[in-house]
């Protein structure tokens, strides 16, 4: 396994529309995660990952974020965007482990089992749900990460981080999980490795410029 051990894991993406979208300024955030203590990165969609990979050397977990009409799954929905993802160089391909249907109607534990064996590759499974941790674990999944809890349906009432979600997990389940999203302090980043987390995904908080900037913003003219 690839160790990210207690880590900091540093995503690394830009809104489509943002001038940051690019795979130069991508890869510029990345290096400057990595040269400050970063021990992996996260990176959205193949061309970004190949500029990474160019810069840095530590893990990068890819993903491509792909909105395909007739199903809520956008992270690595199907297998061939798995295959690009790691074409692009890297190390731990991340998709939708949630039990929402999957375009094609591609099965989670089959593109599991193919990224394994055709791609040789770990699996993060990115959920929102103890049930689909689980059910993930035992689809084969590397990696459990709390990525999408307060982002689907099922859990469109809660907000982020998914403190209860990650002690679940931890104590329920016997593999690697990633605290992700809505980490925004380092003492919130220090909690989840308290309450049991191996390793930290800290997105917006770092990198989203865009999204920072119109919070901030937003508070200054809410009088």
């Amino acid at each position: 396994m690839i160790n990210l051990q207690k880590g900091l894991i540093v995503s690394c993406q830009a809104p489509l529309d943002s001038p940051l979208h690019d795979p130069m300024v991508i890869a510029a955030m990345a290096q400057a995660s990595v040269n400050n203590g970063a021990v992996a990165v996260r990176i959205d969609t193949p061309n970004h990952i190949k500029a990474v990979r160019e810069k840095v050397k530590v893990p990068i977990i890819g993903l491509w974020k792909q909105v395909i009409t007739g199903s809520d799954v956008y992270i690595t929905p199907q297998f061939h965007h798995a295959v690009a993802v790691a074409e692009a160089g890297a190390d731990i391909i991340a998709i939708d482990a949630t039990t929402r249907n999957r375009p094609g109607d591609e099965k989670l534990a089959d593109i599991i089992t193919r990224i394994h064996q055709e791609l040789g590759k770990p699996v993060m499974a990115d959920v929102d749900t103890f049930t689909a941790a689980e059910l993930a674990v035992d689809a084969g999944a590397d990696i459990v990460g709390t990525t999408l809890f307060g982002y689907t349906f099922e859990t469109k009432s809660f907000a982020p981080p998914g403190w209860e979600l990650l002690t679940q997990i931890v104590a329920k389940l016997n593999t690697f999980v990633i605290c992700e999203g809505g980490i925004s302090s380092p003492d919130q980043a220090s909690k989840a490795l308290d309450l049991g987390a191996d390793a930290v995904v800290v997105g917006t908080a770092i990198t989203g410029i865009d999204l920072q900037v119109k919070a901030y913003k937003s508070a200054l003219n809410s009088d």
